[in-house]
């Protein structure tokens, strides 16, 4: 999967060494105090809510409709002097407005796909290092035998039996993207199910189900939340691929991806077509890689 090789590096970083915070102070308190020391990604958590509210707002705001075509305006330049500010597309469409909507759809594509993996491989991740044996060995030989298929040509497969409706892309791509989220749930959960915690829950006999999802997992919440904000990025960035290559969103909808593609075909005569929308996605990625950054150097307890 895309982004899965950085993902396990931040996952080998974040040490089981228990937390040493100052009196008086809560873990959670010392982790944003450092994350908040870490000017890279505070500069990059306001630059993405800014990126999300214009996104969101931004069209009702614009006197143009995303999908409206004017054949007296195609292809014209960015320009202050009209309402055309980032140009027009090929159909006339403004520009300005397809990216901020295009924006929309690749956020939120990001957004419920990785809440839909990461739902699934803590339930998957948890289950399987708390339970351990044989329950454990064959729920992470599935888990092997799914790295081992191509992750991009199944998840063009699917789009292409099941369509290429908005929900329809979100359940491709989260097909193969809780495995990663699985892994490291699992390696945290076999060092947390040995802590005396949780054999005072086993000893007073607390139901497993009620061991794993009220003890096991808050304790996960610092690796999750850091997982979650690597995992987004490459979900936005499989969902531009996919569009890109004409398998994802479609006319008259838009992503990022789709306009893309749209600007790759009149790089020479409209270049603006292919900027903006490539410009939003990359300072996009960027701002989610330099958050999961900082989040990761906040909540290691080596940096305590």
């Amino acid at each position: 999967m895309l982004f899965s090789a950085r993902q396990k590096a931040i996952a080998d970083a974040l040490a089981e060494a228990p937390v040493a915070v100052q009196p008086g102070r809560s873990p959670w308190a010392d982790a944003r105090t450092r994350f908040l020391r870490n000017r890279a990604a505070v500069a990059s958590l306001a630059i993405l809510a800014l990126i999300v509210l214009v996104c969101v707002a931004g069209p009702a705001l614009l006197p143009y409709d995303f999908d409206t075509a004017d054949w007296d305006a195609m292809k014209l330049p960015p320009s202050w002097k009209g309402m055309h500010w980032w140009g027009t597309d090929e159909s006339g469409r403004d520009l300005l407005v397809r990216c901020l909507i295009g924006g929309r759809i690749s956020l939120m594509v990001g957004l419920l796909a990785t809440l839909a993996s990461v739902a699934i491989g803590i339930a998957w991740g948890a289950t399987a290092g708390f339970l351990g044996g044989r329950v454990d060995s064959i729920m992470m030989r599935i888990v092997d035998m799914m790295y081992a298929i191509p992750y991009l040509l199944i998840a063009i497969l699917l789009v292409t039996i099941l369509g290429r409706e908005f929900y329809l892309v979100v359940l491709a791509i989260t097909a193969f993207s809780w495995m990663d989220m699985a892994r490291v749930v699992r390696g945290q959960t076999l060092s947390l199910r040995t802590m005396e915690f949780v054999e005072a829950a086993r000893a007073i006999g607390v139901p497993t189900r009620r061991i794993i999802f009220a003890h096991i997992v808050p304790n996960l919440l610092g690796v999750v939340v850091i997982y979650t904000t690597v995992t987004v990025p490459g979900v936005i960035l499989t969902e531009s691929v996919l569009s890109f290559l004409g398998l994802g969103i479609q006319e008259p909808m838009t992503s990022w991806g789709v306009l893309i593609e749209d600007g790759t075909k009149v790089m020479d005569v409209a270049p603006w077509m292919l900027l903006f929308p490539a410009a939003l996605l990359s300072v996009t990625l960027y701002c989610f890689n330099f958050i999961g950054d900082g989040l990761r150097d906040a909540l290691d307890p080596k940096e305590r």
